[in-house]
């Protein structure tokens, strides 16, 4: 297990000074993705059981720092791993540890979306999500954390509970899905589900070195409590190490649910079939400059793509001005359902004295703007109906995944006033959301990295239901330029 320390005076939020932390050994997980493990087991060179355990022990020595798991199933897990270890194995991922994040409804766990608010009842069944992820072999030994409802890009919570990156233990691990993303980049799991409503796969993911693909909307069925959105914005998927991981769970998840409105992903070559033409987005009109090291990477990633024969034009944003604005406004609409509906949403155990200040305050900010979201549903459905047509001779848009380097843990505390944290989550979140309203697929992939050593993602997207096309661009980039490892 690798455990870097270094001093930092700016670090203020840890009695330990900050460090990179890993969990990587030569155990039975060893240093191999999901997609090797399982072919490792199906070779009988390793057990579910082996694996399980390795995963555990990994939990147990990184996460007292990292603060990433919220709630354990270990027992069940050791269980599962025992049944696959007799079984024929037919599931493609059959006996890999994974873990859930705390949004979907596990049947024996509590779900409480990030907040105190939320009761901590176990589940009395699966919601409609978690049997189809366990259903392609996968092995969860628990949940990861989230803040509150998912609402912002740092995976903080009231009293000061923080999950932190294993890549510099000072910084935000991003969010929403950022307990999973900090598990899977400490190594201490292969794989692990994830989910985005604006960005929450894909800012986790590049800020902690991991791939995070966004499906269309349509591969995957929503919990209950989404599913009645206005605008359908959420999409399951996993944080993985690796592009192939992600297109063997994409894969593993179609072979047992079809797809609504969207073609099924079918096989993904190592390439696509011919060069693409690829439109760099560089800026974006719902927030400040890009800053330098992130546009950096974002140019690099450019030239590389021109290098394997792709045409890379400079291209203008395919978002109106107004889309900022708007989204904050639906934001608030969902904060607003939440607040007055969750007795409906999650029990009468739901407690509103509980809320966040930034649940409290995106509420009030949609209460007082009730007249004004007409307007803004109507330009965000219009948005999303323009988007595909936006591409016009462009296949795939390449730009940053947010607008500035890796924060500070701190920097998106749970306990901030509402104005601040508006104010710095939109400033940092100026490129993703854009995909939640359209319904496209999108990916964030760690090509780069910041001059401190952090990793820098950068954004690729395409139109609805191209997402074959993504990851096949995906996989070639990734074999001519191999992603950095935290252990390296």
């Amino acid at each position: 297990m690798t455990d870097t320390t270094t001093d930092s005076p700016a670090d203020t939020t840890s009695a330990t000074a900050r460090r990179r932390l890993d969990a990587f050994r030569d155990d039975a997980l060893g240093y191999d993705d999901a997609t090797a493990l399982a072919a490792r087991i199906r070779g009988r060179e390793v057990s579910p059981t082996e694996l399980v355990e390795a995963a555990i022990e990994r939990c147990a020595a990184v996460d007292p720092v990292l603060g990433a798991l919220v709630h354990t199933d270990f027992d069940r897990a050791r269980r599962r791993a025992a049944w696959v270890g007799t079984s024929q194995l037919s599931a493609p991922l059959s006996g890999v540890p994974s873990a859930f994040k705390d949004a979907v409804r596990v049947e024996g766990l509590p779900m409480t979306l990030g907040s105190s608010a939320v009761p901590t009842d176990p589940a009395l069944r699966d919601g409609p999500y978690a049997p189809l992820f366990r259903a392609t072999g996968l092995n969860p030994v628990g949940t990861t954390a989230m803040p509150p409802f998912g609402w912002t890009a740092a995976t903080e919570r009231q009293g000061g509970l923080v999950t932190r990156n294993p890549w510099d233990t000072g910084r935000t691990s991003g969010g929403s899905s950022g307990g999973s993303a900090a598990l899977v980049a400490a190594g201490a799991l292969p794989i692990a589900h994830a989910n985005d409503g604006g960005g929450s796969i894909r800012i986790p993911a590049a800020v902690t070195g991991l791939v995070g693909f966004k499906p269309s909307r349509g591969r995957h069925p929503d919990e209950k409590f989404s599913a009645g959105m206005p605008i359908p914005i959420i999409s399951q998927s996993v944080v993985t190490r690796s592009v192939r991981d992600t297109v063997a769970f994409l894969t593993a998840f179609e072979a047992g649910h079809r797809p609504t409105g969207v073609p099924p992903i079918g096989p993904v070559a190592p390439a696509p079939g011919r060069r693409l033409r690829i439109g760099l987005v560089e800026h974006s009109p719902a927030g400040g400059p890009t800053d330098p090291a992130t546009l950096a990477v974002v140019r690099e990633a450019a030239e590389r793509l021109a290098a394997l024969g792709h045409e890379v034009v400079p291209t203008p944003a395919p978002v109106p001005a107004s889309f900022r604005e708007d989204f904050i406004a639906y934001w608030g609409l969902l904060a607003l359902g939440t607040a007055t509906g969750g007795r409906g949403m999650f029990g009468p155990g739901f407690d509103a004295d509980l809320l966040d200040p930034f649940t409290i305050g995106l509420a009030g900010m949609a209460r007082r703007r009730l007249a004004a979201l007409p307007v803004h549903l109507y330009r965000l459905h219009r948005t999303r109906r323009r988007f595909d047509a936006s591409f016009g001779d462009v296949d795939v848009y390449l730009n940053p995944v947010v607008g500035h380097e890796t924060p500070e843990v701190g920097y998106l505390d749970a306990d901030l006033p509402y104005e601040t944290h508006l104010r710095r989550v939109s400033d940092w979140v100026t490129f993703t959301p854009l995909q939640n309203i359209a319904g496209s697929p999108a990916v964030s992939l760690p090509t780069g990295t910041a001059p401190d050593g952090m990793p820098i993602g950068v954004h690729l997207s395409a139109r609805i239901g191209q997402d074959r096309l993504l990851l096949e661009l995906a996989t070639e980039y990734e074999a001519a330029h191999p992603f950095a490892r935290i252990w390296e």
